[in-house]
């Protein structure tokens, strides 16, 4: 018996099975991921809270992520860097209290803001049904893929005849949808 004849699982069809349901999860993940935003999209994004009102970096990034949708969440990585850069050029400054910075626009930030004015930088990320709605479908199908490759990799051959049904009938259930008007 060679090392390969010994692996556990080998021959069994089932691992056909979970490779499929990993590459499809993987496909919704790569083809629905939320997009990057551009490394001016921050300090846009900054300029414009900022604009309403003082914040804090975590609040900053909570607010873009609300205002996303959840499709877009800078990381500290991006915000704080950022903040400085704006603090040094003049466009902010930092107010500090009980251990943590509050920032605010200088008035050159608020003629900055400004000039920058027009579509918020998640505003520009957002399609007609919004992100999170476009991002449920496909979490969706993900942990179902899932979900059917551990019946497939897990259970009886009566539990995986019984998955491939309930799977039929998911996907002419799918279809039936589309077909409606």
């Amino acid at each position: 018996m060679n090392a390969t004849n010994s692996m556990p699982g080998f021959g069994n069809p089932m691992n056909g099975l979970w490779d499929a349901m990993e590459q499809l999860r993987e496909g919704f993940e790569r083809r629905f991921a939320p997009p990057r935003m551009a490394r001016g999209d921050v300090r846009t994004a900054i300029l414009t809270l900022l604009a309403e009102q003082p914040m804090h970096g975590y609040q900053i990034i909570q607010e873009i992520a609300d205002r996303s949708d959840g499709a877009w969440k800078p990381s500290p990585g991006s915000v704080y860097p950022t903040l400085q850069l704006l603090a040094d050029e003049g466009l902010i400054e930092a107010d500090e209290a009980d251990g943590r910075k509050t920032y605010s626009l200088t008035d050159e930030g608020r003629s900055a803001a400004a000039a920058s004015e027009g579509a918020a930088p998640w505003e520009g990320s957002a399609s007609s049904g919004g992100p999170s709605h476009n991002l449920a479908l496909p979490k969706a199908g993900a942990k179902l893929a899932q979900a059917a490759a551990q019946v497939g990799r897990d259970g009886s051959p009566a539990q995986v005849e019984e998955a491939i049904a309930v799977l039929d009938d998911a996907r002419r259930k799918l279809y039936a949808i589309l077909a409606q008007e």
